[in-house]
């Protein structure tokens, strides 16, 4: 059901699929990283790689570069399985600071 808001609640952005522009699936997002002065969703961050959900990675994607696709119910990023694999990422118990250096750090590598 296509909705009109301009708005979503993060609980239903919250495993949400996230797919390449080839419709190759890269994962769903596992969570939403909001900046807390502009209360603006800075990153979601992108649950990819293991299996059945062991040894998956969290990479954080600045929110900009996600476009939402109704015809795939999905978010689309500009970005193919190796440039993800090479970008910054965490394991789901060791989430970083999201400081200057970090949030830097992630926007350089998708050219921000």
């Amino acid at each position: 059901m296509a909705s009109a808001n301009s708005v979503i609640s993060s609980e239903r952005v919250e495993g949400t699929s996230v797919y390449n522009p080839s419709g190759d699936k890269l994962g769903s997002i596992d969570d939403l990283m909001i900046d807390k002065i502009s209360g603006q969703v800075r990153y979601a961050v992108l649950e990819f790689g293991g299996f059945l959900g062991m040894g998956t990675d969290r990479y954080p994607i600045p929110w900009a570069m996600l476009k939402y696709d109704t015809s795939q119910d999905g978010y689309v990023v500009p970005l193919d399985k190796a440039q993800l694999e090479g970008a910054p990422r965490y394991a789901s118990d060791r989430v970083p600071d999201y400081d200057d250096a970090y949030s830097g750090t992630v926007d350089k590598y998708y050219g921000l």
